[in-house]
């Protein structure tokens, strides 16, 4: 269960990332993504998660998680009800969780944010986002009530949200 980044290639030269001064270094932005939006992502294709998949790939933004939202996502892909979609879009568990690793860096447990959700699990999001001042997707009715007070934290929830896709206006950072 190693950390894989998906983010920026080698320089031609050779050089590592930290050895290049720091106007010439791509900035990642840092997104958590919860569950419900990673399986829009990674299993359903959705059309409003095309931008988003095209950040990630492009290496604009850097996917936040810790062992226990993998977990979560592990425990989410061997739902009963999952397994038709899996099924139809010809996907294993594994292969889920292959891309969850190459794309995801993990990082350690973030502290409790100041806080609180009322859906207790998805206060791993909220704290990771506040900890990294993170871009924070979610579709979660009591993460989306928390708008005001993630933003007063540094924490962008949804940002252009207004538009069709969850990650338009990544395409450019």
């Amino acid at each position: 269960m190693g950390a894989h980044a998906a983010v920026g290639a080698q320089p031609a030269d050779g050089a590592t990332a930290v050895e290049q001064p720091q106007t010439q270094r791509e900035v990642h932005t840092p997104v958590v993504i919860d569950t419900n939006v990673v399986l829009d992502l990674l299993v359903f294709s959705d059309p409003n998660s095309a931008e988003l998949h095209a950040a990630l790939e492009a290496g604009h933004l850097q996917w936040l998680a810790t062992a226990a939202m993998r977990e979560e996502l592990l425990r989410v892909l061997d739902y009963p009800q999952l397994q038709p979609r899996l099924a139809f879009y010809r996907l294993t568990p594994t292969q889920v969780m292959a891309t969850f690793d190459a794309r995801a860096t993990l990082c350690p447990t973030a502290p409790k944010a100041t806080c609180t959700c009322k859906d207790a699990d998805d206060q791993k999001f909220i704290d990771l986002a506040v900890a990294h001042q993170a871009v924070l997707l979610s579709k979660d009715k009591a993460v989306l009530a928390m708008r005001k007070r993630l933003e007063r934290l540094g924490v962008a929830l949804n940002p252009g949200a207004d538009k069709k896709a969850l990650g338009t206006g990544f395409a450019g950072r």
